[in-house]
């Protein structure tokens, strides 16, 4: 594998890098402060990043986005992710899933939401229902023409910034030799169809200002046009869906573990101890080391999955191993800046106390750490009969 980049790939990184400097990082201390994105910054990123060509460039160029493949898109994300993620959010990525609508479906959701004028969010998880997918009891039973949604989603990011909900619902059984097995159909569902409630979520301590709410259907009926792929196959829809996030998560750690590497860098060699920069110290001189050695690591798996993702070959198990790798690692790489700095580490007026707080959840959204072990792990033990 050649990771050299191309002209146009550094064009890209180069605008993204500028964009995300100048557009979104000084603004994260307001973002802070208040726990709020303002509707007139939504905006401004919005037009700002449109313009810049990087809104949905995971996008196909025959629906109006940049068509960039996914190495490309794995380096957007690392620039992006040196910023507050209320903020780079903002630059939307929409869902791969919606590649699955149906003509109808691409002029009302797919095409809109890649210009910006529409913007989905997604709902799996529910408060009994997390890693095991299947357990979900929110349930989209058929009327006729029409689909009947009962139950409650929870965890849902960014749903004050949408209009629409990309949800998955069971929708009835198989028979399995394991017994019986929930079927999983997705649905479009817009935010006005009555008999749908969206409600605040949780206070969380990572990504102030990037909200969860809790959603609630009530007899909510959609038409049978808004099945996004096939009846009772949203799972296999879901799986195509969570390779593309699991590396997007990689990679945003990637760019706020490099942040908090060059920081520390600096206060070890701008502060002084003892008659000495902190740096000449052997104590901070190791973690230097490490934090940099646990970041070319998982920077190298993260491009290696996308990488195999554009030749077809990427399984499971690279995304798994991606993730896990990226998120302990910004997590290990966050906290050692922290020790680096000493108490001032952990003051507000310095941006690691939030990369610190911000990447606890890495580990747990879009899969947890233990779910990836799992995946690898199969991988490793099926072809030989475990």
């Amino acid at each position: 594998m050649d990771f050299s980049l191309t002209d146009e790939q550094q064009l890209i990184v180069d605008t993204t890098r500028e964009f995300t400097e100048k557009e979104l990082i000084p603004y994260e201390e307001e973002v802070e402060r208040t726990g709020q994105v303002s509707l007139e910054l939504v905006e401004s990123i919005r037009r700002k990043s449109i313009a810049a060509g990087i809104y949905a460039a995971n996008m196909p160029e025959q629906y109006g986005g940049a068509g960039l493949d996914n190495l490309t898109m794995a380096m957007v994300d690392r620039e992006l992710g040196a910023a507050s993620y209320a903020l780079q959010y903002i630059v939307h990525r929409p869902s791969n899933i919606l590649q699955a609508c149906t003509p109808q479906q691409r002029d009302e959701y797919l095409i809109p939401t890649v210009r910006g004028d529409r913007v989905d969010c997604l709902a799996m998880s529910e408060p009994d229902a997390g890693s095991d997918v299947r357990g979900m009891k929110c349930a989209a039973v058929q009327d006729g023409d029409e689909w009947v949604i009962n139950g409650t989603k929870h965890f849902i990011s960014h749903a004050d910034l949408a209009d629409y909900v990309i949800l998955f619902a069971a929708s009835g059984e198989e028979e399995t030799h394991r017994g019986p097995r929930k079927l999983i159909t997705s649905l479009l569902v817009d935010f006005d169809t009555p008999g749908f409630e969206l409600l605040p979520g949780y206070s969380s301590v990572s990504n102030r200002g990037y909200h969860n709410f809790i959603l609630n259907f009530d007899d909510c009926r959609v038409p049978a046009s808004a099945v996004l792929g096939e009846p009772h196959q949203g799972f296999d829809v879901a799986n195509e869906w969570l390779g593309a996030t699991r590396l997007q998560v990689a990679a945003i750690c990637l760019g706020r573990a490099r942040r908090a590497i060059r920081l520390a860098t600096q206060w070890a060699v701008d502060r002084r101890q003892f008659g000495r920069q902190i740096g000449k110290f052997q104590g901070v001189s190791f973690k230097l080391a490490d934090m940099q050695t646990h970041y070319e690591a998982a920077e190298l798996k993260t491009l290696q999955a996308a990488w195999k993702m554009d030749q077809g070959i990427m399984e499971d198990a690279d995304a798994a191993m991606a993730k896990v790798l990226a998120t302990e690692m910004c997590q290990f790489v966050t906290d050692e800046a922290i020790q680096i700095y000493g108490g001032m580490g952990l003051m507000g007026e310095l941006p690691l106390e939030r990369m610190w707080r911000d990447t606890r959840v890495d580990r747990i959204w879009d899969g947890t750490s233990e779910i990836q072990r799992h995946i690898i792990s199969r991988s490793m033990l099926r072809p030989l009969g475990g």
